[in-house]
């Protein structure tokens, strides 16, 4: 896919040229000035007239008519110099490949060094630009019938610039493994319910686990009877189809300490259950096992890049359907860790799911606790759909998270998490816990829940509800799943520095 290049690219053969455009007083100086030589200054030209801009994501397209074997120079606008960040770029790279697939151009020639700035090194650009092109080309495949008409897909992008060449192949397969892997997340958050159920999930765990020498375990439903976890249980009580809980390991330590624990909220569809939701709620409600899929989309990461930390996955997964078995408001439910649980709202399954998944993962030896989960309207509500919220009962770790959902570009926001949420989950009269103490603060609520079995050991929750999908194409993608968190995740296992 990727090759890297430091020949001379006015002369090669191939579909198109991109080429990054600053704005700075002379556009085409240094090596462009020989490109800018070839049109006889007519390049320049189209800058002073407005044909070609250096505008932060003004794309331009301009035919060679011969002059070259180049067919077409594609131009991306970056802006001015100083507010070119790392995540800016992917997205000028993205709008460029978006608009060159239109084009219908197989084969890419990127000058890596027109994206170099004081801030942005050869391996930043390259990894920004790999990771793009993988965001920016997806697509669903969908099941609606296909055309006879052969689909152009670009295959070949080849890479030039007087960086170090290995450095920048590193760099590309490093942003292609993060693209790529936060597309499978997407592709499982798109999928219907009725074709991805728990037992679908388990399979491509099982996939995953092959490919990348994972340790596997899947708990059945009568594992889970056996091991009390009554939480997961309740859940599934109205489906016919079988709950699973799923673990994948990973050691890339010597000895297994200092464990990471990637808690994903499986619930492959959610009607709500007896507290069922209203008929324009219900739809979408496929996508409520993103968590899953950016815990599935990290763990990809992870079997490809083998960094030197110890991982242990754990998806609890089953639909909320309702039927005569189905459990109920007023139903008391006894977890794993043995708190018992008034259900108050069926329709807050997810936190139920979660406690039973979280409690297996440190009986796992996770030390510490991230769960992803797409679990409250509340967080919507309070944050919108472009902040993940989060919460944590401990400080030091939150960083870690908060700089890895940084380098991602995934924002992120902490929410309070007092004494007073943790009293107001444990307000029932006749059980340890309730699963629903009221609207007020919903989004806290469901992760103060959560945390009411992360108990001491450092934790921090991520609500994606607002971030997992989105109604809009955008520069890294098309609409529907986002498969946000996955690059965070993957980032905190790499990074990941003990705290003692």
């Amino acid at each position: 896919m990727f090759q890297t290049l430091n020949s001379n690219p006015f002369v090669a053969s191939q579909d198109c040229v991109l080429i990054g455009v600053r704005d700075i007083p002379e556009k085409f100086s240094g090596k462009l000035e020989e490109l800018d030589d070839i049109f006889g200054k007519q390049l320049t030209e189209l800058v002073k007239s407005g044909d070609l801009s250096a505008k932060f994501k003004a794309f331009s397209s301009v035919h060679t008519l011969g002059k070259m074997k180049t067919k077409r120079l594609n131009f991306i606008g970056l802006g001015k110099e100083k507010g070119l960040t790392f995540d800016r770029l992917k997205e000028s790279f993205g709008k460029a490949f978006k608009e060159i697939r239109k084009l219908k151009a197989v084969s890419v020639s990127v000058l890596l060094d027109t994206f170099i700035t004081d801030e942005i090194s050869f391996t930043d650009a390259a990894h920004a630009l790999s990771e793009a092109f993988a965001l920016a080309c997806y697509e669903f495949a969908g099941y609606k019938q296909k055309s006879n008409e052969p689909e152009v897909t670009i295959n070949k992008i080849n890479v030039y610039s007087d960086g170090d060449m290995d450095e920048i192949q590193s760099a590309l397969h490093v942003g292609y493994v993060y693209g790529k892997a936060t597309n499978s997340a997407r592709t499982l958050v798109n999928t219907p319910g009725n074709l991805l159920t728990a037992s679908d999930l388990a399979a491509y765990a099982a996939d995953l686990a092959r490919e990348y020498e994972f340790e596997l375990e899947i708990l059945e439903k009568e594992d889970m009877e056996k091991l009390g976890m009554g939480a997961i249980l309740a859940v599934n009580k109205g489906s016919i189809e079988p709950p699973k809980m799923i673990v994948l390991k990973y050691q890339g330590k010597e000895k297994w300490e200092d464990v990471i624990g990637l808690v994903g909220k499986g619930v492959t569809f959610d009607t709500g259950g007896y507290s069922i939701k209203t008929k324009a709620g219900i739809v979408g409600m496929k996508t409520d096992m993103g968590g899953a899929a950016s815990v599935l989309g990290a763990m990809e990461i992870i079997g490809e890049l083998k960094p030197e930390q110890n991982v242990v996955a754990v998806i609890g997964s089953t639909d909320n359907m309702i039927s005569g078995s189905a459990f109920k408001p007023d139903d008391v439910i006894t977890s794993m860790n043995g708190k018992t649980i008034e259900v108050l709202n069926t329709d807050a399954e997810g936190r139920l799911v979660l406690a039973d998944a979280v409690t297996y993962a440190k009986h796992h030896g996770a030390n510490y606790l991230v769960d992803v989960a797409t679990l409250t309207g509340g967080v919507i509500t309070a944050l919108g759909l472009d902040k993940t919220g989060a919460m944590t009962n401990h400080e030091a770790f939150y960083e870690q998270v908060v700089e890895a959902s940084f380098e991602a570009g995934e924002f992120i926001w902490l929410l309070p998490y007092t004494e007073n949420d943790k009293k107001r989950v444990r307000s029932s009269k006749i059980a340890d816990l309730n699963n629903s103490p009221g609207s007020e603060g919903h989004a806290i609520m469901g992760g103060a829940f959560i945390g009411e079995f992360a108990e001491g050991t450092p934790w921090v929750h991520l609500d994606i509800a607002g971030t997992a999908t989105t109604s809009r194409e955008h520069e890294l993608g098309p609409s529907g799943a986002t498969g946000v968190m996955v690059r965070t995740l993957a980032l905190l296992v790499e990074t990941f520095e003990p705290i003692h």
